[in-house]
C-alpha cells in the first residue's frame, strides 16, 4: 500500500489557528514516506531541559491513510499513530486536505476545530525509505528510521506502559504530574530530525536538546528484500524494510 504521490515528502507547519489560538512559532516537521509518517511538534517556549518542557512536545509515528467518503467533499487524511509520545486520543487524527498548490496543503479539522497551512520542504522527494529496528531475536519493534529525500527521522518510542489511570485524552504532562516518579520512563521517548548527505545525518531537532546540532556518519544498505542494515553509531545496525523506494 502506498498513498498519493502528492502527499510526499516533508511538510512544515507554517500557521495553526484554532478558536483560542493563532501559532506560527512552533518548529514542525511531518515526513510522509509512501505509507509510514513521523511527525515532531516542538513549541518555541517549551524548556526541554525540564521534564515540564519535554513533556509538552509532541511526535508520532505510524501509517497514513487517504480517503474520500464524500465525492463532495476534499480528501480525509488519517495519521494512524502507531507511536505516540503524547497518551492516546479518544477521537482518530483526521483532517480535510485542500492543495493549494503543489507544495502547500491546507488542513481543516474533522474531530477538533483547527487549521493548519503545511508547506514541503525543498529536497524531500525523491528517495522514501521505511524502517523497523529489529530485536536480538530477529524480530522487529515499534522503533522506526523514516526517510524522505535528502531527509531523516528517527523515531523511538518510550518501553514503560501508561500508568492505568490514564485517560484518553489525557496530556503527557498531565500524567508526569500524577506519576512524578515515573517521569523519567514516561519522558523516554526519542525523535531526531535532520538531514542524511554525503554518509554524514546532521541532526536539526530532537525531543533532547542536546541531540540538536550532531553529525553522524550514516549509511543504510539493503541487504535483501526484507532487511537491511544501518551504519550509524547513534542507530541500531539491523532492521526491516517497511518500504524501500530508492531511485539512482
Amino acid at each position: 500500500m502506498t498513498i498519493p504521490d502528492r502527499y510526499h515528502g516533508v511538510w512544515q507547519r507554517t500557521l495553526l489557528e484554532t478558536p483560542t489560538e493563532r501559532d506560527t512559532t512552533t518548529w514542525v516537521r511531518w515526513l510522509q514516506a509512501g505509507l509510514w509518517h513521523g511527525d515532531l511538534r516542538v513549541p518555541a517556549t517549551a524548556n526541554r531541559a525540564t521534564s515540564a518542557g519535554r513533556a509538552q512536545l509532541q511526535g508520532f509515528g505510524g501509517t497514513t491513510l487517504i480517503t474520500q467518503p464524500d465525492p463532495h467533499q476534499p480528501d480525509v487524511c488519517t495519521w494512524q499513530r502507531h507511536i505516540d509520545l503524547q497518551p492516546p486520543r479518544s477521537t482518530p487524527d483526521a483532517g480535510h486536505m485542500v492543495f493549494e498548490s503543489a507544495d502547500c496543503v491546507h488542513e481543516t479539522g474533522i474531530h477538533g476545530t483547527y487549521f493548519e497551512v503545511w508547506e514541503r520542504l525543498p529536497g524531500s522527494l525523491g528517495k522514501r525509505i521505511a524502517l523497523a529496528a529489529l530485536d536480538d531475536t530477529g524480530a522487529p519493534t515499534a522503533e522506526r528510521l523514516l526517510v524522505a529525500g535528502r531527509y531523516l527521522m528517527h523515531l523511538r518510542p518510550r518501553s514503560t506502559a501508561w500508568p492505568a489511570d490514564t485517560a484518553p485524552d489525557d496530556t503527557l504532562a498531565e500524567v508526569v504530574a500524577r506519576h512524578p516518579q515515573a517521569a523519567e520512563d514516561l519522558l523516554d521517548f526519542d525523535i531526531g530530525f535532520g538531514t542524511l548527505e554525503h554518509g554524514v545525518w546532521t541532526i536539526e531537532r530532537a525531543t533532547a536538546p542536546e541531540q540538536e546540532g550532531l553529525v553522524h556518519t550514516c549509511a543504510l544498505q539493503r541487504t535483501s528484500q526484507s532487511e537491511a542494515l544501518v551504519k550509524c553509531p547513534a542507530l541500531p545496525v539491523h532492521w526491516q524494510v517497511l518500504e524501500w523506494h530508492a531511485p539512482d
